[in-house]
Parts: C-alpha cells; structure tokens; sequence
C-alpha cells in the first residue's frame, strides 16, 4: 500500500450546497491505483504550486478526473523501470505533463510516470532544492530563456519588469535574471512587507502593483527593457503599454485574469511582442535547457526563499497561497 493525497468529487457540491467541488485526504491506495505508466518512482519530495492549492481546496477549473492522487512536481528516485532511458537508483524530477488535473501525481510515496518527460536531477542539485524550485521555477525559466532569445537588454532605467513576483514563479525569476546581471524591477501587491524579500532575492526595485492597475492608455511611458508576467489582465494590458520599443512581454499565468482588455497599439507603434510560455505540455528539449539554467542557481538562495512541510502539512499550506499568507516556495518532504 501507498500513502497517497487522493483527491476526489464531493457529493454535496453535486447536491448543490455550495460545498468545494473537490475533497482531498491523505489515503493508503493499492499500487495498481498508480497506473500502468512505465518507470515506478519513489517520490521524496514535491511542491505546493498554485494549481496544486486550488486542487486541494476544491476550486474548480484544475483536476478533470476523479479520484486523482495530487501534485504537479515530482522528485524521487526510480525503484524499477521498463522505459529503457531510466535505470534503478536514477534520481529524476517530473514537472507538469498533467499530473494533477488528468493524471495522477505526485503527493505520492510512489508514482508511476511516462519516461518521455522526465529529467535527470542535476549532479549538483539536492532534491529539496529542485522541488523548491519546482513547476514555479521551470516555467520562470522558459520564460528566461525566451526574453534571452528575444534580445533582452536591461539598463538602470529600463529594468525587466516580473509582477506577481513574491509568487513562486515570480521568485525565481528574479533570482534568475539577477544572476545573469539583468537589472529587474518587482511588482507587488504588498510592497511595505514584502519589499526586503524581493529585493534579498535580485530586485532593485520594488513596484507597488496599484501603478499597472490604476493606469489607462494604450501607450504609457517607456518603463520596462521587457517583462515577465504570471498575472494576466489588466497588469499585462498596461506591462505592454509600458514596455519599450521593441520589447518583449513573456506571459505564463493568469492570477490576476485571462482577459486580455487592451488594444492593438504596443504591438504596432511601439513593434512589441507578447509571447506565451508552457510548462505543461513543453519538449523534454527545453525542459533540460530549463533545468540547466537552474542548476546555475546559488543554492543558499534557493532555500532562503523555501521553507518545507510533511505530506500532511500541504493541505495548510495550499489554503495559506489560496488565501495569499504566504510567498515563496513550500515543499512538501512527502516522506514524513
């Protein structure tokens, strides 16, 4: 038997009642509940990531069956494997791919998974450190890795811009771009208390998030070399609007909105670009070139942004990123 979070469809919000569409509780489940995947895991660690918080509290829009064992990152150690990449004692990590919305994941002391998608851990990375940065990190670092691409160039004035930055894609942006001597700016809704956070993780400036909402016009000042956005709507709308000529947008999330209510004029006056960035369903190319750049990460940076909690501890832990009490990263140590 394995000791599982398993989540499942709550009868009462079938009855209407206005009760979570979802429950989740730790189970013992047979190992046939894992599925017929070909490479076992045993996992050591995974994450709490927004999309994992909405799963475990029962908001809908994530998990599409039931019941599904939760959580979308994955690290372990491979106990047996058929897939002939993967050997015993192979020490991997599984980002996305659908775990956790239509396959199951990895609040999991074993987990059978494709062998298609995974990723070696890097040599010089501890398990704790790569489920701290996670699916939130991966997907930062694509977004890296495209504005990289696209040309970007920071100046003192015209920093990169990432909003939502005290969230755990936001984090790790930071770290990344600062470590690879761009000048970023942070966008927060809690400047006053979370300012010496993000400037302890690379920003040199802290943006109170009120001066991408309240601002109208389709053009605004030129402010930002490019920006990085997990939020969506109308902080995107007016990032685009303050964005140089020429720069790029790299969009990943939707926290904030998935509408997109602005106007064409950034991409014709000012030859901007707005590009979109996958985690989930992205190449085992890119997931290496990703976790390459992440492997560069000082590591005491990584854990002054983590903190960990027992398998038991993710259900808290989801309902504290639901209710916005917490910032970083939360691994969960799914062993204990």
């Amino acid at each position: 038997m394995t000791r599982a979070i398993v989540i499942r469809s709550n009868p009462a919000h079938e009855r209407g009642d206005g009760q979570p569409v979802n429950t989740a509780a730790i189970e013992e489940v047979d190992e046939s509940f894992l599925g017929d995947d070909p490479v076992l895991v045993e996992v050591s660690h995974s994450s709490i990531n927004y999309k994992d918080a909405m799963a475990l509290t029962g908001l809908p829009g994530i998990v599409r069956r039931t019941p599904l064992i939760g959580g979308i990152d994955l690290v372990g150690t491979v106990r047996e494997s058929v897939d002939p990449a993967w050997q015993a004692g192979d020490r991997v990590i599984l980002n996305g791919i659908g775990m956790s919305e239509s396959r199951n994941g990895a609040f999991s002391e074993l987990a059978r998974v494709p062998g298609d998608r995974l990723i070696a851990l890097p040599e010089s990375m501890s398990p704790e450190r790569a489920a701290a940065i996670g699916t939130a990190g991966y997907t930062a670092a694509l977004c890296v890795l495209r504005l990289g691409r696209a040309g970007l160039v920071s100046a003192p004035g015209r920093p990169v811009l990432v909003t939502g930055a005290t969230g755990g894609v936001g984090s790790v942006a930071l770290l990344l771009l600062a470590a690879t001597g761009h000048h970023v700016a942070a966008l927060t809704g809690r400047p006053d208390e979370l300012g010496g956070y993000l400037r302890g993780l690379g920003a040199e400036q802290v943006i109170d998030r009120s001066e991408l909402v309240d601002q109208k016009g389709a053009l605004q000042k030129q402010r930002w070399s490019g920006v990085l956005d997990t939020v969506g709507g109308e902080v995107l709308v007016n990032a685009l609007a303050q964005t140089v000529y020429s720069g790029t947008v790299a969009a990943c999330g939707l926290a904030g909105s998935a509408k997109l209510p602005g106007t064409v004029m950034p991409f014709i006056l000012r030859n901007a670009t707005l590009t979109g960035v996958d985690s989930v369903e992205a190449p085992v190319e890119a997931r290496r070139e990703a976790w390459a750049l992440l492997a560069t990460l000082p590591g005491e940076r990584i854990d002054a942004m983590s903190s960990t909690v027992p398998l038991a501890g993710a259900f808290r832990a989801a309902e504290d990123l639901i209710g916005h009490r917490s910032h970083g990263r939360v691994v969960v140590d799914v062993r204990s």
